[in-house]
Formats: C-alpha cells, sequence, structure tokens
C-alpha cells in the first residue's frame, strides 16, 4: 500500500484550511451579527455575572397605606407605577399596605392580587387611618424583612404614603441619592408657610424615612405608647421627643397637593420636576396627571383601538 506523500497531506490541509477561511468569510458578511453576538457572549461572562450582581446605590420601600375593598384604586396605582421607567442604581419596590382582611371576598380576591403581583402586605391590626396603623407598619417591617438579605438591612430608606398620592420614581430617586442613610427625615415640611415652627413636620403625602428609624420605631417605647393622632404629625412628635431625624429634607414645591383654587404653599400647578402631586381623590384627576407627565406617550397605534 502506498503511503500518502508528505507534499500530498500538506495540499490537502492547505485545501481545508483555505476552505474554511471562505466559508467564514462569506458568513461574516452574511451574518454579520451572528459573530458580533458570539463574541460577546464568550469574551464577556464575567462582565455579565458581575452586571447580575451589582448591589444597587439604594434600596427603597414605598408603603402605599390603602383599604382592602379598594380594588379599582390599587390597580389604577399599580399601572402608574409600572409603567415608569426602570429607575437605574436603584432598587424601588411599591407594596400596598392595609390591615386583616374582614370579609370572604377579600380573602379570595385579594388572594388573587398576591397571586399575580406579589405587591401587598397585611398587618395584623384593625384597619384605621390614625389609630395606629402607621406605627404598625413601621414597627412591623423589621420582624418580617428581618433575613431577607442577610445580614444587610433590608432597605436603605421606607416611605410611607397613601392612595391619593403618585410619585414620579426617576425624581424621587434623583432626590434621594446623595443624602444620609442615617438618621434621615424626608417629605414636604409642614406646616409650609412656616417651616421653621418647633412643631413642624413632614406631610403624610408622602415620608421617608432611614432604616435605623424605622428599627428604633419598631423598640422604643414611646412610639409604641402615642399611636392615637393624625399619623404624620404623630410620627413627626416621635422623632422630636427621641431626638431622632435630625437629617431632616425638606422637598419644598417638588411635592404638592392637586391644583384648586385658591392657590396656596401647598398646592400649585404641575411643575416639570415634580417628584409628588398628591390629593388624586378620583380619576379624572388621576387621568390628568398622568396626561401632564406623559404616562401613554409609549402606546403604540392599533387598528384595535382608537383614543
Amino acid at each position: 500500500m502506498t503511503k500518502p506523500s508528505l507534499h500530498t497531506s500538506s495540499s490537502n490541509i492547505s485545501f481545508v484550511l483555505l476552505s474554511a477561511a471562505m466559508i467564514s468569510l462569506v458568513f461574516f458578511i452574511v451574518y454579520p451579527n451572528e459573530f458580533r453576538l458570539q463574541s460577546m457572549i464568550t469574551s464577556r461572562p464575567s462582565s455579565l455575572t458581575n452586571f447580575v450582581a451589582l448591589k444597587p446605590d439604594f434600596r427603597l420601600l414605598i408603603g402605599i397605606l390603602t383599604l382592602p375593598d379598594s380594588y379599582e384604586r390599587r390597580h389604577l396605582v399599580r399601572h402608574a407605577y409600572a409603567l415608569q421607567s426602570t429607575v437605574s442604581d436603584a432598587r424601588i419596590d411599591v407594596r400596598f399596605v392595609f390591615c386583616n382582611l374582614t370579609k370572604e371576598e377579600q380573602r379570595v380576591l385579594v388572594a388573587m392580587e398576591i397571586m399575580l403581583y406579589n405587591d401587598i402586605i397585611i398587618l395584623n391590626c384593625t384597619e384605621n387611618m390614625d389609630s395606629g396603623k402607621t406605627y404598625t407598619y413601621f414597627s412591623t417591617l423589621p420582624k418580617i424583612l428581618e433575613g431577607i438579605n442577610g445580614i444587610e438591612r433590608p432597605y436603605d430608606y421606607v416611605m410611607k404614603t397613601d392612595d391619593d398620592t403618585y410619585f414620579r420614581l426617576q425624581n424621587l430617586a434623583e432626590s434621594l441619592r446623595r443624602l444620609p442613610r442615617e438618621d434621615m427625615y424626608y417629605g414636604f415640611l409642614t406646616p409650609c408657610h412656616d417651616r421653621r415652627a418647633p412643631n413642624s413636620y413632614m406631610s403624610g403625602m408622602g415620608y421617608v424615612l432611614s432604616w435605623d428609624l424605622v428599627e428604633w420605631i419598631a423598640t422604643s417605647v414611646m412610639p409604641r405608647d402615642h399611636q392615637v393622632g393624625p399619623e404624620d404629625l404623630v410620627t413627626g412628635s416621635w422623632l422630636r421627643a427621641g431626638g431622632r431625624g435630625k437629617n431632616r429634607v425638606d422637598t419644598k414645591l417638588a411635592m404638592y397637593d392637586y391644583m384648586e383654587e385658591p392657590r396656596l404653599c401647598s398646592r400649585h400647578e404641575f411643575v416639570p420636576d415634580t417628584i409628588a402631586v398628591h390629593k388624586l381623590k378620583n380619576n379624572l384627576r388621576w387621568a390628568t396627571t398622568l396626561n401632564y407627565f406623559n404616562a401613554t406617550e409609549g402606546l403604540k397605534p392599533s387598528k384595535l383601538y382608537h383614543l
């Protein structure tokens, strides 16, 4: 049997390599994006892993105090926040908060919401406005969130707000980003006509506490023994009595009530740098507010509907 010569073997190898090169060249010209995609996947696995593992700049829990039967309002507010663009470098969780369920239909309908959205916190209390619900909210969080993130605090900030307030999350995040993470009390300072008043406090439309203040509320006897009264005023009184919340941040004109006549320091027209609008008591007010801030600008034209 005759063995192939070295010259013949080299010729065959050269032919195979040349053919492979020609096929690769044609494939690159016809499908350039395939090469680019493969390059991204194979050359940057560590970058992708690091991206997933990156810690947010800060974490905020927005607790919207509402009622179990407020199904329509909950869906409206849920959609208003879901349509906002994702805030970069921050984790913002929006949760609806109410007390124990008392009706059979609530147990079924609220259970369906939890299964679909997983955005509801049910406190162990009797439903109320100014008889301790806000205290129960703050004091319960360290217990139910303990251990979720290992040894780390689950959130840097916690907000209390209501279902008639609309927060613009990007503006809120930019406002919070450079603020202290300890002993911080943030919101619209009331009374707005006298912000130096000794008994001033952050309006209940929406205020933020740093996590250490939430832990203090949960363990201190003083807040536990003084729960009754207008909840925002009471929260301010806790912090004054306990010498807490020294890092006060007043958002001034960026948080305000929906405009009605007459114009007041807490009530004015919409402005572009708005953080929050309060007293959205009906669907028309919500629609007017969302329209001003272009909430539906991403709606695509279709033969299936006309607006």
